[in-house]
């Protein structure tokens, strides 16, 4: 059973799953079950009978929608997790793999991020509420293993991007924002694009397929609560970033930075040396090709 199964980083981890030789995958909807609530997780359980759990479903989105409703995101990312967990255990699930986010480390820590710095300060503030449940989630793993033997593992996605990203700007990360202001730009000749911050910054990315490859690889074969990072291990400034993306759009006007937004946590680059050593994960998706489908593939679906 794939919990977000249907969205866009559980999508390809369906695939890699069905391309692995899975023949049965249940994919519960929102519709049907909902997992912020227990009976929804319960329900989800009994009617996939699952040998194996991946819970990537969050609530999810960039800066701005963090900050408008801090108190949802943390409620529904916590009680979703918790609640799922749970009744795999009682429900006899052999494994579940769970997604935690990069927003739990802390705003400070060192670079790169290794996965024993995770308890080592607060989160940035603009996704805390976000990050800490998530990282509740590393704990409940650690705990149920400790007093019940439960085979469940944390990972740590960097952040992710690709084909069927999310291209709403009022929700969505920052690479999808880029390429749509990139393009409408272009599209309607405008000289200039604003974004949010100063450009400092700097963030990792990993093309959405490569990282659910690593989700599958440990899947089958990493059995312990230790966490663990899943990136490219390299790391670029938002600055250079914008640049990179108008040259794959085609936008040749200038950029506008609105310091009176956020910049959010200052760098972003992980330690993704547990991942390789353990299970052999290493992305393999250059920046340059992963944007380039991302970008072909707005341009199809806009």
């Amino acid at each position: 059973m794939v919990t977000g199964g249907a969205g866009f980083f559980g999508g390809f981890v369906v695939e890699e799953l069905r391309r692995r030789g899975a023949t049965t995958v249940f994919v519960p909807r929102s519709a049907d079950y909902n997992l912020v609530e227990r009976e929804g997780c319960r329900r989800a359980i009994a009617d996939a009978r699952p040998d194996v759990v991946f819970h990537l479903a969050a609530r999810v989105g960039g800066i701005g929608a963090n900050r408008a409703a801090p108190g949802l995101f943390l409620y529904d990312n916590a009680m979703m997790g918790l609640q799922l967990l749970e009744e795999c255990r009682l429900a006899g699930v052999a494994k579940t793999i769970i997604a935690g986010t990069i927003c739990a480390y802390p705003k400070f820590a060192p670079i790169p991020f290794r996965e024993d710095d995770l308890w080592n300060g607060y989160p940035e503030e603009t996704n805390a509420p976000y990050g800490l449940a998530k990282k509740l989630l590393l704990v409940q793993s650690q705990a149920y293993r400790d007093q019940y033997g439960t085979s469940s593992i944390v990972l740590f996605p960097v952040n992710m991007y690709g084909p069927r990203d999310n291209f709403d700007l009022e929700t969505s990360h920052v690479i999808p924002a880029m390429i749509r202001k990139c393009i409408a730009a272009r599209d309607a000749g405008d000289e200039e694009v604003t974004l949010w911050g100063d450009g400092t910054p700097t963030r990792e990315f990993i093309y959405a397929p490569d990282a659910a490859r690593g989700m599958v690889m440990a899947a089958e074969t990493y059995d312990s609560s230790d966490p663990v990072n899943l990136g490219s291990g390299e790391e670029i400034s938002i600055k250079d970033l914008a640049h990179l993306v108008a040259k794959a759009c085609g936008y040749t006007g200038r950029f506008v930075w609105d310091t009176s937004k956020p910049n959010g946590q200052p760098r972003r680059r992980l330690d993704v040396s547990r991942a390789r050593d353990r299970f052999g994960f290493t992305a393999t998706t250059s920046f340059a090709d992963g944007l380039k489908a991302t970008v072909a593939w707005y341009l199809e679906h806009r």
